[in-house]
Formats: structure tokens, C-alpha cells, sequence
């Protein structure tokens, strides 16, 4: 499921957290996690674990009666998704062009800049190969 492309919206995102924190979960506990973060109720978060489900973000089996949910995307995943929608639709793919945005409007720490150039280093030296 991993290689699946599933947009997550703000809601599902929140429920792929619960899980993420804790995995199996009962529906029982997703619900009291998410009422008690949230504030939503009972009959939401089970419309959100069900569209999930159909979407294939979450899984769910039966142990004994009791229903329990698992995430079937890991949260990297989820983001590189997230980026990759953002990237493309924001900046047109173009990595460059989100980093010179970002940098214009916000300062780097030292030790960001330092990342970022070993992340740099990193690609170059993997491109020489």
C-alpha cells in the first residue's frame, strides 16, 4: 500500500496521527482520542475511519468482536505525498523556485544552512555514480 498515491484531507490527517502515535487502535479508542483532541463526536470519527478505510489509508481486522484500526500508509510517506502535491501544484515542480520563496521571506539558522548543504553535497555526490 505503501507505493498507493491517497490524499489525505485535514481530518484524515488528524486520524492518521492516532494511529501513527498508536497502532493497532480500537474504535472505541480512536473515537475517546480524537472527541478528547478534537472535539469531535462518535459518529464523525467513524464516517472518517470508514472513508479512510474505502480509500485505503487505513485497515482495519477483528480481534475477538472488537474492531481495530491500523494506519496502511507510514507518515513519510504521507508527507513525500504531501510535499510532491504541494510542490507541484504551488511551484510548479520546481524545488528551486519553493526554497528561493521560502528563503525571501524567512532567515535560515546556521544549522539549517549547514543541512541543507549536506543534503546538496549528498545529491551531488549520488548524481556522480
Amino acid at each position: 500500500m505503501e507505493n498507493q498515491h491517497i490524499n489525505l484531507t485535514d481530518a484524515e490527517w488528524n486520524v492518521m496521527e492516532c494511529l501513527w502515535e498508536k497502532s493497532p487502535r480500537t474504535g472505541r479508542e480512536t473515537i475517546e482520542y480524537l472527541k478528547e483532541r478534537m472535539g469531535w463526536s462518535r459518529s464523525t470519527t467513524l464516517t472518517l475511519l470508514r472513508r479512510m478505510e474505502e480509500k485505503g489509508a487505513v485497515g482495519s481486522e477483528l480481534s475477538g468482536e472488537v474492531k481495530q484500526f491500523i494506519p496502511l500508509i507510514s507518515r513519510e510517506q504521507a508527507a513525500i505525498q504531501e510535499t510532491e502535491d504541494f510542490l507541484g501544484r504551488v511551484y510548479k515542480g520546481s524545488l528551486g523556485m519553493m526554497l528561493s520563496s521560502f528563503t525571501k521571506k524567512q532567515t535560515l539558522s546556521k544549522n539549517e544552512i549547514n543541512e541543507l548543504y549536506s543534503i546538496l553535497k549528498e545529491l551531488e555526490a549520488n548524481a556522480d555514480d
